[in-house]
């Protein structure tokens, strides 16, 4: 293909230069400005052609090495791409000349020729993201953790973990780097890292949806993590959550976590641990705050002295930070989920089996912390001799068997289908608290007298239903019965469906005095 692009290249050469010359005819013909007009050219290029010889040009222009100044560096910059398919042409320029010194060549040129070659590499298709309106200065900063795996530190592929803080007014950025997985803690003490590194602390910073943060949203309520929420007051700053699965609401540090990857880390080896940090530093000293910014126009790092940092507030670090680091320990959880503490054992929760935890104690009892989300999982009262063994018996209760043999239960009283359709439609309602829906269901059926015909499968098909309902739509039919309204009682009466039955309940209203009050949650 490469061999027929040139000869078709020579053969266009060779017409431009016959028309040129035809036109021109020995200077009896058009003018070098009506020449330039006619075949769309410019005048230095009609002008060359009509000095050069024929033959002499042809010649040149079927050489496929004229003015290919990047021709003999060819082998390394394929070898960076096929290795590296995603490294920018920025990164590549910065690493050719780290390796043969000054190029002859301009950027432009450079990066013409790095899209030929691109054209027979396989790479990736880029991420776009969408533009973000910018802020004040000194008061958002956006902040988003990332990993890449596969880096060579050692000589063994590892994965670094990072997180990366962008002052979104100056675009100045901080990245901190880990070599284990982010848990609440670490990402505090990276939080810590990064403000000191600013020099202070924005009056907001914007994350997404990770549990380090949030721990569940409802209608834009969130519960946070109490842990990071204890360091956020102590910092000074506010804590702003995005919607779930909006990467746009912070496109600045998104953008970020990727110019990290590909620009920083991708593509690079190194010695040890430090070496990965110090790199990082170089790179943000000398690449990352002093370029000039696409969308600001200005130098990260300038931009800041000149126009932020006297809008930060001032940063210490929270005595929240020191105190927990100082208090909390880990331990190793056994597979009979029990931990060591002061030669006695302390029961955990199931799902902690040969995992770790952490643990806090005060003057009487010992607090079991989720290392990830730092909530109390667990709380003993602490043992005043040795050798004990202090077990919670609801660590180890199954609660998978306990739903199941309570899906059987109902399933059992109202019949298998309708009873796996009620439970269904309870799990969908509510998922969190399903194993206290069922038992509530199960218990309302147990203790009552035997629902109405149809009313459980009609209720099992109702969107929304909760234990709640359930119980106030077997109370409703109850009454409906004891005032007499049995159905089955008539045969020759068109049978009423369940909704109907339910809402005989509301005929006492308006009635005299002695009737019971009755209290609606509405469905």
């Amino acid at each position: 293909m490469a061999t027929r692009a040139g000869e078709d290249g020579v053969l266009k050469e060779w017409v431009v230069i016959h028309k040129i010359k035809a036109l021109y005819d020995e200077g009896r013909g058009l003018s070098v400005r009506a020449i330039s007009r006619e075949l769309g050219i410019s005048r230095n290029t009609v002008r060359k052609y009509l000095r050069a010889d024929t033959e002499a040009v042809a010649a040149e222009r079927a050489d496929g090495r004229r003015g290919r100044l990047l021709d003999e560096h060819r082998a390394y910059m394929e070898y960076l791409l096929r290795r590296y398919p995603q490294l920018s042409a920025v990164k590549v320029a910065r690493k050719l000349r780290d390796k043969v010194g000054d190029l002859a060549v301009s950027d432009r040129s450079l990066r013409r020729y790095l899209q030929e070659l691109r054209a027979s590499v396989q790479v990736a298709q880029p991420r776009y993201y969408e533009p973000v309106l910018d802020v004040v200065p000194g008061v958002q900063c956006q902040v988003d953790p990332g990993e890449l795996r596969g880096v060579a530190i050692s000589g063994v592929e590892r994965t670094v973990y990072f997180v990366v803080f962008v002052l979104s007014f100056s675009r100045l950025m901080h990245v901190a780097v880990a070599f284990r997985p982010i848990d609440t803690a670490l990402f505090i003490r990276m939080h810590d890292e990064a403000l000191r590194a600013f020099g202070g602390t924005p009056e907001e910073c914007v994350y997404d949806q990770t549990k380090m943060v949030v721990i569940a949203e409802q209608f834009r309520e969130l519960t946070v993590n109490e842990r990071f929420h204890e360091y956020a007051t102590g910092a000074g700053f506010r804590i702003h959550a995005c919607r779930g699965y909006d990467p746009e609401s912070k496109g600045k540090v998104e953008a970020g976590v990727k110019y990290v990857k590909r620009d920083c880390l991708y593509g690079e080896r190194f010695a040890d641990e430090a070496d990965v940090r110090a790199h990082v530093q170089q790179w943000l000293d000398q690449v990352a705050n002093v370029r000039r910014h696409g969308t600001t126009g200005r130098e990260p790092r300038g931009h800041f002295e000149a126009e932020e940092r006297a809008h930060l507030r001032a940063y210490l670090t929270p005595s929240c930070l020191t105190q927990a680091a100082a208090a909390r320990q880990t331990r190793k959880v056994d597979k009979t989920g029990l931990i060591a503490w002061h030669s006695n054992k302390y029961s955990v929760p199931m799902r902690y089996q040969r995992g770790r935890v952490g643990v806090q104690a005060d003057e009487t009892q010992l607090h079991i912390l989720d290392l990830e989300s730092g909530e109390i999982v667990a709380t003993h009262t602490l043992a005043t001799g040795k050798g004990q063994t202090v077990r919670n018996t609801d660590h180890y209760r199954d609660r998978r068997q306990q739903i199941e043999t309570l899906e059987a239960a109902i399933g059992e009283r109202v019949g298998e289908q309708t009873g796996a359709r009620l439970c269904a439609r309870l799990r969908a309602s509510n998922p969190r608290i399903y194993r206290d829906q069922v038992a509530a269901v199960h218990a309302l059926l147990e203790s009552g007298p035997p629902p109405a015909p149809g009313l459980v499968e009609d209720l099992a098909g109702r969107e929304g239903m909760t234990a709640t309902r359930f119980k106030a739509q077997l109370q409703a039919a109850h009454r409906a019965q004891e005032r007499g309204r049995d159905l089955e009682a008539d045969a020759d009466e068109p049978a009423v469906d369940a909704q109907a039955l339910a809402l005989s309940a509301y005929a006492h209203l308006g009635q005299s005095a002695g009737q019971e009050e009755l209290t609606h949650e509405p469905a």
